[in-house]
């Protein structure tokens, strides 16, 4: 199939990009290539790919939606992967604005373009951010997201809101997935995980938030990966067809789906497995709980494996032996140049 793949530099992007390239799809990937976090590693990681034969690269905002336009009707694609998105829940305290341009106006021009282009299927990124602090463990696609904590969530909630309008008005299938905590090799550097690492090995202190009490469902990248290709190389929703239950039982092509490891693990034991990898202990600064955060995720899978078979293999330990394993390999290339 043509499948356009935005965000396509970015972390769940890339590793999108180059496994969908071994099923022979054809792909073109958008990507804005901003600096929230390092250029040279989005480089990096499109040079996995970037010159293989079915896969062209475009430098572009989602937010420019004359250029997005030109994008869709010169490729014709026929799935669409929405992946780019400003990130961060801490980052967008700071600078909201960031938020509302690709979060909002970036993902209403890929509805829009969807519409307009005749999509079969629309699948985007949504986030375990929008359960905000929700006591109800596990988190099901049936709680209530009516209490984002932070403006991130909020774009991500509003994503869905919007992308049920689309399928009700104009039956455009559209699946959002909600992401828990993905982490692994080529990462993003602005996640815990990833300072931890670079911290410990450095011997920098490391900030723990809420004295490290808060628990996490960590989802290893490739887990995340299979989800997404399982959910493209499923039929699209179906007007009238049986959806899985959530709070609005909509009749129209629309569906939310949990993709998380269903394992939950607090904050100061996930560090410990990362301190006995690299056989360094960290030196620990407790802090707080910041605004903006949430407390536990733990995420329901049920629907996601009923309906297209995800189903989580790598646990905590391989995935933090695999990042770290890349992690030193890779900056160790980086320190040489």
């Amino acid at each position: 199939m043509k499948i356009l793949i935005t965000g396509s530099a970015g972390f769940i992007g890339a590793a999108l990009v180059k496994k969908l390239l071994t099923e022979d799809h054809i792909i073109l990937g958008i990507d804005n290539h901003n600096d929230y976090y390092s250029q040279d590693l989005k480089e990096s990681r499109i040079k996995n790919f970037y010159n293989h034969s079915q896969y062209t690269h475009r430098r572009l905002d989602i937010a420019e939606r004359k250029k997005l336009e030109s994008v869709f009707a010169d490729f014709k694609p026929e799935i669409v992967v929405n992946l780019a998105a400003q990130a961060g829940v801490r980052y967008s305290l700071s600078n909201p604005q960031a938020y509302i341009d690709s979060n909002i106006i970036g993902f209403a021009n890929i509805l829009e373009c969807s519409r307009n282009f005749n999509i079969k299927h629309l699948i985007y990124a949504s986030s375990s951010s929008v359960y905000g602090d929700s006591a109800k463990l596990p988190l099901s696609e049936t709680n209530c997201v009516d209490h984002p904590l932070s403006l991130y969530a909020a774009t991500k909630k509003s994503n869905e809101l919007m992308a049920h309008s689309y399928s009700h008005l104009y039956k455009l299938p559209t699946t959002g997935l909600r992401f828990f905590t993905v982490y692994g090799p080529w990462g993003r550097p602005d996640m815990a995980y990833f300072k931890f690492t670079k911290s410990i090995i450095n011997g920098v202190p490391i900030d723990i938030y809420n004295e490290g009490n808060h628990k996490r469902d960590f989802t290893f990248i490739d887990d995340i990966v299979n989800g997404i290709t399982n959910v493209i190389d499923k039929c699209p929703p179906q007007s009238n067809a049986a959806i899985n239950k959530t709070p609005e039982k909509s009749p129209d092509p629309w569906r939310i789906y949990n993709l998380g490891n269903s394992k939950s693990i607090k904050l100061v034991d996930f560090i410990t497995v990362i301190e006995d990898r690299i056989g360094i202990k960290a030196i620990k600064n407790y802090l707080p709980m910041q605004i903006g955060d949430v407390r536990d995720t733990f995420a329901d899978i049920s629907n996601s494996s009923r309906d297209f078979c995800f189903k989580p293999t790598i646990d905590i330990d391989k995935g933090i032996d695999l990042f770290i394993t890349w992690y030193k390999n890779y900056y160790k290339k980086m320190d040489t140049k």
